[in-house]
């Protein structure tokens, strides 16, 4: 089943910061996450759901080791994050965020490339397994026959999936994708999903992303968490947290929840119709 994997945040007052005690997210001096108790232990495709400033990125970027939290850990494979060294962690955990950047005239080869920075020494060079791995990334998520072409000629897609197959050839055990689908358009969306689905299934990764498009989450995930006021609303398997009732309660909003049946694939879709 691969690593065991807890994220765990805990409020209780007069706990101290190496104990089990509080733990909280702040930007200044008001917190944004708290009261967070999350585990995760075998590989899923994982959505992060709720309104905005919910704290769901928050979250993500507690996971990614991008934020500290003010009180307590983030624990992976039960040894806090950030006591971990930083290469040791990238071989276990990738990450890609909501927003990239890289200079436009590099090459796809050598931006996939970047993703065999953890297992490099300050002096040494690829190997001939680094660059399989890296072919390897790159076939996998099809585009291995533009590998030479530069990053400012490709459309969004391709960039996204440009970017997917570096954080693939880090060879991680945990994907974090923040908004992924933001900016593609709908042709784009669902084939980069219906990518990380099948990423999963053949990796067997875990995939923990924040979603907007709630139709997103509840077809391609297979657990979902549900954030709202900096705390876990809900928690469990799609059809458990995906109800018109969690819906309105979550975003303010009457919606319809609908079953489709597409070549014997079953999935909800919501159709949001009125205000509360």
């Amino acid at each position: 089943m691969g690593h065991r994997f807890s994220f765990t945040y805990f409020v209780k007052e007069g706990w101290g910061d190496e104990e089990r005690g509080s733990r909280s997210f702040f930007y200044g001096a008001k917190p944004i996450v708290e009261k967070l108790d999350i585990l995760i232990d075998q590989p899923q495709i994982i959505s992060i759901i709720g309104p905005n400033g919910a704290g769901k990125s928050t979250v993500l970027k507690a996971f990614a080791r991008l934020l500290t939290p003010k009180k307590g850990m983030v624990l992976l494979d039960g040894k806090d994050i950030h006591r971990q060294p930083s290469k040791e962690v990238a071989r276990t955990l990738a990450v890609l965020p909501q927003s990239t950047t890289a200079p436009m005239d590099i090459a796809v080869k050598d931006l996939v490339a970047c993703g065999r920075a953890p297992y490099q020494g300050h002096f040494s060079s690829l190997t001939e397994a680094d660059y399989q791995i890296i072919e390897n990334a790159m076939e996998r998520t099809g585009v291995l026959d533009f590998a030479h072409r530069q990053l400012v000629s490709l459309s969004g897609g391709e960039r996204q999936r440009v970017w997917l197959a570096m954080a693939l050839a880090q060879e991680p055990d945990i994907l974090l994708l923040d908004e992924p689908t933001t900016f593609l358009d709908i042709h784009h969306q669902l084939d980069l999903m219906e990518l990380v689905r099948q990423l999963h299934r053949e990796l067997k990764i875990t995939v923990i992303m924040v979603l907007h498009d709630l139709n997103h989450a509840t077809r391609y995930s297979e657990r979902v968490i549900a954030i709202k006021n900096g705390a876990i609303f809900a928690d469990g398997k799609v059809g458990d947290v995906m109800t018109e009732a969690n819906f309105e309660k979550l975003y303010g909003v009457k919606a319809l929840r609908v079953n489709v049946v597409q070549d014997e694939e079953e999935y909800s879709v919501f159709v949001p119709h009125t205000v509360c």
